[in-house]
C-alpha cells in the first residue's frame, strides 16, 4: 500500500484500465452489481472535506495520502444478489429470501475481489495505490455524492504516482506475517 503521492495526474487509459480491472472481478450468479464511483480533481477534494476535519487533517498520520489524483469507491448492492438468488435457475439455494440469508455475504467477496483486481492493475501500472476503510464516514459520502441508500461501499482506493519520499508504512505493517507453513493445510487440517 502506498500511503503518500504526488500531485501528478495519471493517464485517462491508465485510469480506464484499472477501472476495467475492477469490473472484469468475479460476480455470484454473475449478479454484476459492482458499480464504481470515480472521483477526480475537485471530487477529491469534496471528498477529503466530508470525510476529514480541519482539526483531524492537522494530525492526519499520512498527509500524503490527500496528494492522491484519483479515489475509487467500489459499491455493492445486497439487495441485487437476493433479488438475482431468486430468480428460478437460483431459487433452490434459498439465498433469494433475505439478506439474513446468506451465510457468507458474497456481495463482500465479489467487491473485495474488485478491489483486489484494481490495486494489482495499478501496481502493473507502476502507479501506487491504497485501500481504506470508510468507517462512520459511509453514510456522509453517500450523501456527498448521490450514492442511493441501498448501496454499501466497500471502502475507498486512493491512486496516482508514489512519492517515496514522504511514504511511511503503517505500525501494523510491522507486525511479523504469519508462515504459510502454519497457514496451509495439505489434505488435512495440522494444527499450528
Amino acid at each position: 500500500m502506498v500511503r503518500s503521492f504526488t500531485r501528478s495526474p495519471i493517464a485517462q487509459h491508465s485510469l480506464e484500465q484499472i477501472v476495467r480491472a475492477g469490473h472484469a472481478g468475479p460476480s455470484a450468479g454473475n449478479t454484476r452489481s459492482l458499480e464504481l464511483l470515480v472521483l477526480t480533481s475537485d471530487d477529491v477534494v469534496a471528498y477529503w472535506d466530508t470525510t476529514l476535519t480541519t482539526e483531524a487533517r492537522e494530525s492526519f498520520p499520512w498527509p500524503g495520502l490527500l496528494e492522491a489524483p484519483v479515489l475509487i469507491v467500489p459499491y455493492v448492492d445486497p439487495d441485487a444478489y437476493v433479488a438475482r438468488y431468486s430468480e428460478p435457475d437460483k431459487a433452490g439455494t434459498g439465498l433469494g429470501e433475505a439478506i439474513e440469508a446468506w451465510t457468507v455475504p458474497y456481495w463482500w467477496v465479489d467487491g473485495g475481489a474488485a478491489v483486489e483486481n484494481m490495486l494489482l492493475t495499478a501496481a502493473s501500472l507502476q502507479l501506487g495505490a491504497c485501500f481504506f476503510g470508510q468507517f462512520e464516514h459511509e453514510a456522509a459520502v453517500r450523501a456527498r455524492f448521490g450514492v442511493p441508500d441501498n448501496r454499501r461501499a466497500v471502502g475507498t482506493i486512493a491512486v496516482g504516482h508514489p512519492d517515496p519520499s514522504t511514504d511511511r508504512p503503517s505500525k501494523s505493517a510491522a507486525r511479523p506475517k504469519r508462515p504459510s507453513s502454519h497457514s496451509t493445510h495439505n489434505g488435512y487440517w495440522q494444527p499450528s
